[in-house]
């Protein structure tokens, strides 16, 4: 393994922990990091029911906790990490915030939108694209939704 590796590990770690966190408050379990440079500047997990407000993805919360931290809604230095690929309006909101790079866990075969059900980031007319890498800690990420939905079956 080498050492970017082992870095998106580490801070994908992070966001499964906001995914715990989420399931234990009875939301959808998806954790969020964002990072620029070695620093997180955002962690967060779903709120849509706490909020109530169907936008309130781990991703949006974050992206919006980064950009308040840095004082630019373009996050262009950023990585961001999330428990589970995306789904348009999160992948839309990272391409609008003009993040430098995603980095997911496990494929959502149902909504993503990275490439499970759409690839909105290699749209050839979009202004922005973001470097892509899937699976980082996929099992652990996809567990954690397994058991979240299973216990309420």
């Amino acid at each position: 393994m080498n050492q970017q590796n082992d870095v998106d590990e580490s801070y994908m770690r992070a966001a499964l922990d906001e995914a715990r966190a989420a399931a234990g408050r009875g939301e959808v379990p998806v954790g969020a990091a964002v990072v620029i440079g070695q620093r997180i500047v955002a962690l967060a997990g779903n709120r849509t029911i706490a909020d109530c407000d169907p936008t309130a993805h781990a991703e949006i919360v974050a992206l919006r906790e980064a950009a308040r931290a840095v004082g630019n809604y373009r996050l262009p230095d950023a990585t961001v990490y999330v428990t589970i690929e995306p789904c348009a309006m999160c992948a839309g909101a990272m391409i609008q915030a003009r993040i430098a790079r995603l980095v997911y866990g496990a494929d959502d075969v149902k909504g993503g939108a990275v490439r499970s059900c759409f690839s909105v980031f290699d749209h050839p007319q979009l202004n922005h694209h973001a470097a892509v890498i899937a699976g980082v800690l996929a099992e652990e990420s996809a567990q954690l939704l397994r058991e979240f939905f299973a216990a309420r079956r």
